[in-house]
């Protein structure tokens, strides 16, 4: 087996590739050890010492390094644990555990959205779906939707891009470009 690995625009953090489905649907981010005790997969990466971010993907699994670990060092741990997982053919996610209900991409930050926005957040889900999430994909995030309220949006970033030096302007000026253009309503974007 081969594992693709790839360098993200974020420094701390690389995107492997296994050349297999990781998340069937939906994604999964692990900021911290305690978050990934429900994931054997995750949990072997924080146990390394040298992982603070764990994120999974539809087809990866991006890794981010702690301000003090050495890439050169690091790498051939990361690949050995994902090699070791993909081969055995290792579940994703501990039996019994809740860790593998997807939960709505919207927990965490509430706006009350107002029900006469209702055409413009479709618009904006849709294209967050179909051309935003794929480029930031690419990189090794993902982008979530938070809501809209009063001409702002709120988005989170996730896995290689969350903590990204370039995030900000990705967001800004990437992103909120894009949006603008095709949903005028839109005045701003937030990062929560």
């Amino acid at each position: 087996m081969f594992i693709e690995t790839e360098r993200t625009p974020n420094p701390a953090t690389r995107k492997y590739l296994p050349g297999k489905t990781v998340m069937t649907a939906g994604s999964r981010d692990f900021p911290n050890v305690v978050a990934a005790e429900g994931s054997p997969l995750a949990a072997a990466l924080f146990a390394t010492g040298d992982v603070d971010g764990v994120f999974f993907g539809r087809d990866f699994v991006s890794v981010s390094a702690a301000s003090h670990a050495d890439w050169n060092e690091l790498e051939p741990d990361v690949l050995g644990i994902l090699l070791d997982h993909f081969i055995t053919g290792a579940p994703l996610f501990a039996p019994g555990s809740a860790n593998g209900i997807e939960v709505s991409r919207d927990e965490g930050f509430a706006v009350e959205e107002d029900p006469a926005d209702a055409d413009i957040v479709e618009q904006i889900k849709e294209l967050i779906e179909t051309r935003v999430r794929p480029a930031v994909a690419q990189d090794g995030g993902d982008i979530v939707y938070r809501g809209y309220r009063n001409g702002r949006l709120y988005l989170a970033m996730q896995g290689a891009c969350s903590g990204c030096p370039s995030s900000a302007v990705t967001l800004k000026q990437g992103i909120e470009g894009l949006i603008k253009h095709y949903v005028p309503e839109v005045e701003s974007i937030e990062a929560v």
